[in-house]
This record gives C-alpha cells, sequence and structure tokens, in this order.
C-alpha cells in the first residue's frame, strides 16, 4: 500500500507542471496530511521530488511547491520501424537528453538489427553523460504483433525474418539494462498520456503513422493493450471495397490502400517516381514516400490526388474506430507523418464529422502529435517511466 499511495503522489506531481503543494496532494488523492508528509519526505530523501520555493496568498504561512526532479531518474527509449530507428535518453519530465537516429539495417537478419540497436543504446548512455544508476532501464517500440509476456516480435509483416524474435532477452544480454518490449502504436499512446499536453489527456486515438498504420488506444487516460498486448492493428479494416487486394483475401483494407508502401507504388505506376530506386527496404520507401509528399507540395496534382485519396480512406478506418469507442480525440503521428500532416489536417476533421454517430452530442477533436516525430521512441521510455512509477493495481497485490 505505501508503495502504491507514493505512485498516486508522485504522479500526481507529474500531471501537473506548475507542481503541487502538499496540501493541495492531500486535497487531490484524498491521503491524511501526515501520509502526505511522509511520502513526501521519501520522495525527496530519493531525489525524485524537489521543493521549488513557496507560493501563497492572503493570510496563513506559504505553501512549498514539490515539483519532480529532471535528474532524479532518467529512462532510454528505443523505436524500432522498418525504416529509421530511434534512440533516446529521457529525463524524468519527458525532456530528451540525448538522441540518435540510424536507418534500419535492411535483409532479413534480426540479430544484426539488434547488435546495432545495442550499440546506439550503449553510445547514447555514454554520451550523455548520465551515471548508469540512475538510468531505470530501457524500453523498445516495436512493430507488432509481439509477445508482450515474453518480450518476443512475432512475424510482423514489414519485419521479414523476424519470426518469434525474442528481442527483450537479446537486449538484455547484449546491453545489461532491463528491458521492456511494447508494441509501436501503444508506446506512441504512452508518449502522448506523458509528454503531449492537453493532447494526452482523457480518451483518444493515436494514430500512427509510420512504414505501417496501427492505432493507440487510451480510455479515460489509461492506455489499452488488449487481451494479449496487441490492441490496435487495424490494417485489415476495409476502406475501399474497389481497392487493391490484400494479403487477408480482402481488396482495399488499410494495409493495401494506405500505407506508405501501398502510396509509393500508385505513385511509381503514375511516373512521379522516376530516377529514385525502386526498392522496398524500409529506408527506400521512406525516401520515396518523402519525396511523393514534396511533390504534392508543390503542387503536382497528381501527387496531392494520392495523398488526398488516402486521406479519406484513413478517414474511413477512423470512423470505424471513434464510432466503435466513442473518444474525444484522434491525434496523428510517427516516422510518416510530417509530410502528408497538413493535408490530413485539412481534411480528415470534415470527413470524420460527417461519420461520427455521436456529431450530435461532442466533437471529435483531430490534431497532431504534441510530442514531435520521435513519439515512438519517447513513448518506449516513458514505458520505463510507467513501468517504475505509475499508479498499478498490481502494486496492491500482495506477494505468496
Amino acid at each position: 500500500m505505501g508503495d502504491f499511495n507514493l505512485t498516486v503522489i508522485l504522479d500526481a506531481i507529474r500531471r501537473s507542471p506548475g507542481g503541487l503543494s502538499r496540501v493541495e496532494l492531500a486535497q487531490i488523492v484524498g491521503l491524511s496530511p501526515q501520509t502526505i508528509s511522509n511520502i513526501s519526505r521519501r520522495l525527496l530523501d530519493q531525489h525524485l521530488i524537489v521543493e521549488a520555493g513557496k507560493e501563497g496568498s492572503g493570510p496563513g504561512k506559504p505553501r512549498t511547491i514539490l515539483r519532480l526532479n529532471p535528474k532524479g531518474m532518467y529512462a532510454i527509449g528505443v523505436h524500432l520501424d522498418p525504416a529509421v530507428t530511434t534512440v533516446v535518453l529521457l529525463d524524468l519530465v519527458g525532456t530528451v537528453v540525448q538522441h540518435s537516429r540510424i536507418s534500419t539495417p535492411g535483409g532479413d537478419d534480426p540479430a544484426a538489427v539488434i547488435a546495432t540497436i545495442a550499440t546506439e543504446v550503449l553510445r547514447v548512455a555514454k554520451d550523455s553523460g548520465v551515471h548508469g544508476d540512475l538510468i531505470a532501464g530501457v524500453g523498445v517500440a516495436s512493430p507488432g504483433p509481439i509477445d508482450l509476456d515474453h518480450g518476443t516480435v512475432v512475424d510482423p509483416p514489414l519485419l521479414p525474418g523476424w519470426d518469434r524474435v525474442e528481442l527483450r532477452q537479446a537486449l538484455t544480454d547484449a546491453t545489461g539494462f532491463s528491458i521492456l518490449v511494447d508494441k509501436d502504436v501503444t508506446s506512441a499512446a504512452v508518449a502522448e498520456t506523458w509528454a503531449g499536453g492537453a493532447s494526452g489527456s482523457g480518451s483518444f486515438l493515436f494514430m500512427y503513422m509510420g512504414t505501417g498504420i496501427g492505432c493507440g488506444i487510451v480510455l479515460n487516460d489509461e492506455v489499452v493493450r488488449g487481451t494479449s498486448g496487441n490492441a490496435g492493428e487495424i490494417g485489415h479494416i476495409m476502406v475501399d471495397p474497389d481497392g487493391p487486394p490484400c494479403d487477408c483475401g480482402q481488396r482495399g483494407c488499410v494495409k493495401s490502400s494506405c500505407i506508405p508502401q501501398a502510396l509509393v507504388a500508385e505513385a511509381r505506376a503514375a511516373g512521379l517516381l522516376d530516377g529514385l530506386p525502386a526498392g522496398t527496404s524500409g529506408p527506400e520507401i521512406q525516401r520515396s514516400f518523402a519525396r511523393l509528399c514534396e511533390l504534392a507540395d508543390d503542387g503536382d496534382s497528381r501527387a496531392v490526388a494520392i495523398i488526398d485519396k488516402s486521406a479519406v480512406l484513413v478517414a474511413r478506418a477512423v470512423s470505424v474506430i471513434t464510432n466503435t469507442l466513442d473518444v474525444e480525440r484522434v491525434v496523428f503521428g510517427g516516422p510518416f507523418w510530417q509530410g502528408q500532416s497538413q493535408r490530413y489536417l485539412d481534411r480528415i476533421p470534415e470527413l470524420l464529422a460527417e461519420s461520427s454517430a455521436a456529431r450530435l452530442i461532442h466533437p471529435i477533436d483531430v490534431v497532431g502529435t504534441g510530442v514531435g516525430e520521435d513519439v515512438g521512441a519517447i513513448g518506449a521510455a516513458c514505458l520505463v517511466l510507467e513501468h517504475t512509477f505509475a499508479p498499478r493495481a498490481q502494486r496492491l497485490l500482495l506477494e505468496v
């Protein structure tokens, strides 16, 4: 119970950027002033919070404000996307202290990719100058599906050769850090709740736009992972009955119609990407997709048509999910988001409003991430902080 109350208080302070006094904490979390005082002293002794001056108006003693200590704890986050691998070191308030981004090694050899990730993790930790004892662990955001209990990547469609790869154990052995593995879309949603500001509160979808497309789900400030940790797999929602065939046997799924690889193939067939290599590796798809978005920004009518059509199809998939879950907000982000962001934000809000079952009751806001393009890696680091410090019911269970 003591550990649970500690995380409740720490979480309340985290959610208040301006800090809270002990009196305000007692009002918010419902614990006695003595309990608040005891736990606050414990957190101060552990250097997880600091006393940040006094505030007060009117009669009475000024109140001492408690805030998170940015240097009290750190976490490393890794985002493994088929196109790009990003590594960040985050402090306790969610600020990126150290950063690395490299192209994900090609081929179908998971061992080579894992060795590269381990090297980058150790380099980022060393270059940051942060003492290893202050790094709580490493979170890894991976394409799904995953086996959450065992930290295993289970044959993701855009990472050939990754068939039941024990990523958590391999990185633990290679780095010596404690490792957490979660889905990229879930990690992005966690990042938004920790560091996204207003866009990360309440109930929302995080539409992850990477080499693949998926969604993270947050309901009433709680991240939804599903039975096996694989919630958010939306690749086989049908959005275009006359669209290209999908490997699931349907036509016009998100996977076959909306992901960057499909849009690049469409652009190439229209003669838009002549001169660029026609490769299908993640980094090659990323370069080709970036060029397609540049052409659309420059006003090329064929490129505009491809991006605008994809916005319509993505809006159809999003409407299925928002009508099912009744959320208040859709947040877009991910490594491929920026190039198409303006056209999507211009079109999707209206399309979503037209198809919303609850449109006469509440609007659905559509926004870009408040975290930035490294949302996957930042979310992976936040996974570690969440696991270490967020209030969880499991903390109340007695071990026998």
